[in-house]
């Protein structure tokens, strides 16, 4: 009683193709397929290791010093 058998699953295959027809399934198959295709190619460019700056030539001050400064509102 705690697993399906082979006939269960054919019996809710048929049921959901007379519900949803091949052509949806179809459509449903080929998103999902995009979908995990964009996935995986923007999980290919997020690998990809960040650019080390260089304190000594950067304009940016080292970490662990506090820059002090006021906050202004501009319109753009």
């Amino acid at each position: 009683m705690g697993s399906f058998s082979i006939w269960h699953w054919l019996v809710v295959l048929i049921i959901v193709l007379l519900i949803f027809g091949t052509k949806k399934l179809r459509n449903i198959g080929e998103d999902l397929g995009g979908a995990v295709k964009g996935f995986k190619e923007g999980m290919k460019a997020s690998e990809t290791p960040p650019k080390q700056i260089d304190a000594a030539n950067s304009s940016e001050q080292p970490s662990g010093q506090t820059i002090e400064g006021e906050a202004t509102k501009t319109k753009v």
